[in-house]
Order: C-alpha cells, then structure tokens, then sequence
C-alpha cells in the first residue's frame, strides 16, 4: 500500500489543496448521482414513488445519470484510494465499502435479468413481483450502508501505539 500511495501521481494527488478536495467531491457526487437513481428506481418499483409513471420509463430515463455516477464514482474513487492507501487500508470503514461495494455488484448481476431485464413486463400486467421488492430492498439497504460506512471513514483513527 505504501508503493501504491507514493506514486509520483497520487503522491501529488493526495499533497494539493485544490486537487484532492475537488476529486473528492467528484465522488460524492458521483454517489448522489448513482445511488439517488438508483434509490428512486428502487422507490418506484416498491411503489413508494413515481406511481403513476411506469417502471421501466423511471429505470430507462435515468440510465444516463446513472451511468455518469458510475463513472465518477468509480474513477475518482479509485484515485483516492490509491493516493491514501496506506491510510485507508487498515481502516475497517474502508473495508467495509469496499466489502458492500462488492456485495452491490453481486446485487447488481443476480437481480439484473431476474428482476430489471423485465420491468416493461411488470408495467404490462401492473404487478410487481415479491422478488423485485426485495431487490429493491436489499439495493435500498446495501446503498445505505455503503455512504454510511464510507462516511466513517473520516472519523476512524488507529490505537495509539504504546
């Protein structure tokens, strides 16, 4: 970890006052982006939201959002982790998302044809299946618990040495 974080380019990453704030806020854009669509598609496909706009025209229209998100969150997420790796790696927090990061992606490829590949369906018959709520329920949670542990990382700090 301590190779990885003094590369020449996260090394000056993580030592800019203007830089790392930047990227950092990328990334919690990024999320709001990514996992507010998400939310509001799981939302909907639980009836909570959006009732009277059909399932698949919510999940469809926000895709591009979605995919921007994706795309922020991954890359200035990476370039973070690489530039405090050192720091990051002994810390649970950081341990714990990247832990329901992966537990998002296995959410993501099991519930992806069983569930998402078939909401015109649903808008179709007007039912929404018991196993499409609880995907997204456990999206809901797992998204949750995601931001919640990525926001302890802050305030995580190590045992002092005695």
């Amino acid at each position: 970890m301590e190779a990885l974080q003094s590369l020449s380019f996260a090394q000056a990453l993580r030592e800019s006052a203007l830089v790392y704030p930047i990227i950092m806020s990328l990334h919690l854009t990024g999320m709001g982006l990514f996992g507010g669509m998400i939310a509001m598609t799981d939302l909907r496909i639980l009836g909570l939201a959006f009732k009277g706009t059909p399932v698949a025209d919510v999940h469809n229209q926000l895709r591009a959002f979605k995919h921007l998100g994706l795309t922020l969150v991954v890359t200035c997420g990476l370039l973070l982790g690489i530039s405090k790796a050192a720091i990051y790696w002994p810390n649970p927090y950081f341990k714990l998302k990247l832990t329901l990061l992966l537990c998002v992606t296995i959410h993501a490829l099991v519930f992806r044809g069983s569930v998402y590949s078939h909401l015109e369906e649903y808008d179709r018959t007007g039912v929404i299946p018991g196993n499409a709520k609880v995907a997204a329920v456990i999206s809901l949670l797992l998204w949750f618990s995601l931001v919640a542990a990525g926001r302890w990382i802050g305030y995580w700090e190590p045992a002092a040495a005695e």
